[in-house]
């Protein structure tokens, strides 16, 4: 096994908070590089080669959407997890269309940011990461593309409507992972009211249907959480 550790991008402006994260996450193997504002950051992340990075949104200088931008012009793959306040979903919605891969919402302990780090390394390990340019997935005996709407199962077609495809899209980007319900329900319908998630739900039921056909294939109910597109071995 390589001794080499995991080299993690730390940007977040509350110096306290960054630093334990930096204490916390070196402790557990990896090697954190922490920078107090988006500038920093980026000035940190041209002149290092970094496995991961883990950005605080609102931040002096240059808040964290605007470098995760910049982080993607350079590298299109690198995995990127945002914190963020709970009152900031539409800027973590636009955080996740410019290109990262999670979020974790403040206040959070240091034990659930480790295990989506871990989940994200695992995920780029296997060649699992999925990009938000991604359109073509393979679902156990499904193939699903994004683009055109349709599941496919031996040459059968379903075509799908457009929140149907955009959700399953979303599952697809978290496969065995929890979708965190507030954020699928903000990235689709761009609203997390009651109507809505009650939509959600009418909507999650159809894409069971969808699937019934190959019994390895779960779509889990998370109580508290959200969703998870479960593929058994």
């Amino acid at each position: 096994m390589s001794d080499t550790k995991t080299k993690l991008l730390l940007v977040e402006d509350d110096k306290n908070l960054g630093s334990l994260l930096q204490e916390y996450l070196n402790a557990k193997g990896f090697e954190t590089k922490l920078a107090v504002n988006g500038k920093e950051g980026f000035d940190f992340f041209k002149k290092e080669t970094f496995d991961l990075c883990v950005l605080d949104v609102m931040m002096p200088v240059k808040d964290g959407i605007t470098l995760a931008k910049e982080i993607r012009s350079n590298d299109k793959n690198i995995p990127i997890i945002f914190l963020t306040a709970k009152s900031m979903k539409e800027d973590t919605i636009e955080g996740f269309m410019a290109g990262a891969d999670d979020y974790i919402t403040k206040p959070f302990s240091m034990e659930e940011l480790l295990l989506r780090l871990n989940a994200i390394l695992r995920r780029t390990k296997t060649g699992k990461v999925d990009s938000t340019d991604r359109e073509q997935f393979e679902i156990g005996s499904y193939q699903f593309n994004h683009s055109t709407q349709k599941l496919t199962r031996n040459s059968v077609e379903q075509s799908l409507t457009t929140k149907e495809a955009d959700l399953l899209k979303l599952l697809c980007t978290h496969i065995n992972d929890v979708l965190d319900r507030n954020f699928a329900l903000n990235a689709v319908w761009k609203n997390d009211n009651y109507f809505n998630s009650r939509s959600m739900d009418v909507y999650i039921s159809r894409l069971r249907k969808y699937f019934k056909e190959d019994p390895n294939i779960e779509i889990l109910n998370i109580h508290g959480k959200g969703f998870k597109l479960l593929i058994k071995k």
